[in-house]
C-alpha cells in the first residue's frame, strides 16, 4: 500500500497544483472573450477539437491498451526496447498524418461541431481551429510518453507538465488582454488578435510535451526510429485496440451530437463555453482524487492481472472503489452545496454564475458513478478484454445522443428555455453514465464471478449517509453568506474563497459523520491527507 500511497500522493499533488492554475488560466480567459459570448464559444469549439482527437488516442489507445502492454513487454529479454522502438515510431507517424488531414478540414470540422452559429462566427472558429489544430501532434506525443513513464512507475512529470502549459497559456493571454483589452467578445477580430489567443493554446502544449521527453531516462527505455512493425505484439494492440478505437469514436459521436445541440444556444445564455467551464469544475475532484489514487492502482491490477493473481485483482477492486468513494461522495456534497460561488470563478456576474451552476449540478450527479466505472472498466482492460466496455459504452452513447436530441426537441417545441438547454444536455449524460456504471458492474461480476460488490455498495451507503448532513450544512452556510446575492458571487476570487469557505464547512461535518458511523475507511483516507502534508511520510 505505501508504493501506491506514494504514487497518489505525488499525483494528487500535481494535479491540484495543476487544475488551480489551469482554473487560473480559465479565469483569464474568461476575462478576454467573455463567458456566455460567441468569441469564446468560437474558441471553445475550436480549441476543443484537438482535445476530441486527443481523447482517441489517449483514452481509446494508450490508458486502455499501451500500459498493460508495456508491463507485459518489460519481461522481454531487451526489458520491452524493441516493442517501444516501434509503438512510438508507428505512433509519430499515425499523429502527423492525422495533425495535417484534421488542419486542412478544418472548416468541415467546425462546420460539423457547431452547425447552428452564424456565418461570422463559424468563420472566426475556423481561424482558431487552424491555429489549434496543430495540437494534436503534441497531446499524443504527450501522451505516448506519458504513459510510458507511467508503465514504469515514473508518474510525477506526466502530472506537473501541464502545469507549464497552463503558466505559458496565462502568460499569453494575459499578454493578449494588454496588447487588445479585456472583454473584446463584441469587437471585430484581427487576424494579430486570432494569432495571440490560439497561438498561445498551442505553444502551451508544444511545452508541455517537450518537457516530459526531458525524463525519459528514467524509464530506462532506448527508443529509436524502427518501421518494421511486426514482430513483437503490435498485432495484439491491434485487435484490443480495434474495440477500444470504435467504443472512443463512438463517445466523439455522442459530444459531437451534445455539440451541436449546444450551438443552439444565443449569445446571453450558458452555451458551448460556459458548458466546458462547468464541466472543467466538474472534473476537479475526479481528477485530484479519482486519478491520483486510481492510476497506481492501474498498475498494480495489470501486474496482477499479468501474473495469474486473481483474487489479488478482486480485492484491488473493493480497496480502490472503497477509497475513491469516501473522497468523491465528499467532494459531490461540497461541490454541489458552492456551486453558485464556484460558477461565479469563470463568470462575469452573479445571474451568469446561477445560470452555470445549474449545468454543473446536472453533471455532478454522475461524479459517484463514474468513480466506480474508472475501477470497473479498467478491469475489464487489465484482462485484455476491450470488447465488453465497448458494449456498455455503446449502450451509454446512444442514451447521451437520445437525451441531447431530445432536449433538441424540448427547446423547439417550446418546452424547455433556451437557458436550460445546458443544463438539460448535461443531466441527460449523467444518466446516461449511471446506467452504464450499473451495466459494467452486472458485466464485470458475470465474466469474472464475485467482486465484492455488496461490500463496496455498503461502504458508499455510509458515505452517502455522511454525505446527506455535509451537503446540509454546507448549504447553510451559503445561506448566511448571503446566497447568490451575497459576497460569494461578487466577483471570481471572492467565488472561489466562497467555495473554499463552503466546501470546508461541508468537510468538516462529512468526516464528523463518519468517525461517529466507525467508517473504517476513513482510516486509509486519513493517511493519504497525511502523507500529502509537509513532512508527511509515505
Amino acid at each position: 500500500m505505501s508504493g501506491i500511497g506514494r504514487a497518489s500522493v505525488l499525483i494528487g499533488a500535481g494535479t491540484v497544483v495543476s487544475r488551480l492554475t489551469g482554473f487560473l488560466r480559465t479565469v483569464v480567459l474568461v476575462s478576454a472573450v467573455g463567458a456566455f459570448a460567441g468569441a469564446g464559444n468560437a474558441f471553445a469549439v475550436a480549441n476543443q477539437l484537438p482535445n476530441n482527437i486527443y481523447a482517441i488516442i489517449s483514452t481509446g489507445l494508450l490508458s486502455a491498451v499501451v500500459v498493460p502492454q508495456i508491463v507485459k513487454a518489460a519481461a522481454h529479454d531487451d526489458g520491452g526496447r524493441a516493442f517501444v522502438s516501434k509503438l512510438f515510431t508507428l505512433g509519430t507517424v499515425v499523429l502527423l498524418v492525422t495533425t495535417v488531414l484534421a488542419t486542412l478540414a478544418a472548416p468541415w470540422l467546425v462546420a460539423l461541431y457547431a452547425p447552428e452559429y452564424p456565418p461570422e462566427l463559424q468563420a472566426l472558429a475556423t481561424a482558431f481551429a487552424y491555429w489549434c489544430l496543430p495540437q494534436i501532434l503534441f497531446y499524443g506525443l504527450f501522451a505516448l510518453v506519458g504513459e510510458s513513464l507511467n508503465a514504469r512507475r515514473v508518474y510525477g512529470p506526466y502530472t506537473w507538465a501541464p502545469i507549464v502549459n497552463n503558466l505559458v497559456s496565462i502568460a499569453g493571454f494575459l499578454v493578449f488582454i494588454w496588447l487588445f483589452g479585456s472583454g473584446t467578445a463584441d469587437t471585430a477580430w484581427t487576424s494579430e488578435m486570432i494569432a495571440v489567443l490560439a497561438g498561445t493554446a498551442t505553444l502551451g502544449i508544444v511545452v508541455q510535451a517537450g518537457i516530459l521527453f526531458a525524463f525519459w531516462r528514467r524509464t530506462g527505455l532506448h527508443v529509436r526510429p524502427d518501421f518494421r512493425w511486426r514482430g513483437v505484439g503490435l498485432g495484439q494492440i491491434g485487435r484490443l485496440a480495434g474495440w477500444t478505437f470504435l467504443m472512443v469514436v463512438a463517445g466523439q459521436l455522442a459530444g459531437l451530437v451534445q455539440s451541436q445541440a449546444l450551438s443552439h444556444i444565443a449569445e446571453g445564455d450558458p452555451g458551448f463555453f460556459a458548458s466546458q467551464n462547468a464541466w472543467l469544475l466538474f472534473m476537479l475532484p475526479y481528477s485530484i482524487i479519482v486519478l491520483s489514487i486510481g492510476t497506481p492502482y492501474f498498475t498494480q491490477l495489470s501486474e496482477h492481472a499479468a501474473a495469474g493473481r486473481h483474487d489479488e485483482v478482486r480485492g484491488d477492486i473493493g480497496r480502490s472503489i472503497r477509497t475513491l468513494g469516501i473522497f468523491v461522495v465528499a467532494a459531490t456534497a461540497a461541490l454541489a452545496v458552492a456551486a453558485v460561488p464556484a460558477s461565479r470563478i469563470f463568470t462575469n456576474s452573479s445571474s451568469e454564475a446561477v445560470a452555470a451552476s445549474g449545468v454543473l449540478l446536472c453533471y455532478l450527479i454522475s461524479l459517484i458513478p463514474l468513480a466506480v466505472l474508472f475501477v470497473v472498466q479498467r478491469t475489464f482492460y487489465v484482462y485484455d478484454d476491450t470488447r465488453t466496455p465497448f458494449f456498455f459504452t455503446l449502450l451509454q452513447c446512444v442514451l447521451v445522443v437520445a437525451t441531447a436530441w431530445g432536449a433538441e426537441w424540448a427547446l423547439d417545441a417550446g418546452l424547455l428555455p433556451p437557458g436550460q438547454l445546458a443544463a438539460a444536455v448535461a443531466l441527460g449524460q449523467s444518466f446516461a453514465t449511471v446506467v452504464q456504471v450499473i451495466v459494467a458492474t452486472w458485466l464485470l461480476r458475470r465474466l469474472r464471478g464475485d467482486i465484492g460488490v455488496g461490500s463496496w455498495m455498503l461502504a458508499l451507503g455510509r458515505f452517502a449517509i455522511a454525505g446527506v448532513p455535509a451537503a446540509g450544512a454546507g448549504w447553510l452556510t451559503f445561506v448566511l453568506l448571503g446566497g447568490s446575492d451575497g459576497w460569494t458571487t461578487s466577483g471570481p476570487l471572492l467565488g472561489a474563497v466562497g467555495a473554499a469557505i463552503i466546501g470546508l464547512v461541508a468537510l468538516v461535518v462529512y468526516v464528523a459523520f463518519l468517525a461517529l458511523l466507525r467508517a473504517p475507511e476513513l482510516t486509509t483516507a486519513t493517511q493519504l491527507v497525511r502523507r500529502m502534508l509537509p513532512g508527511g511520510r509515505a
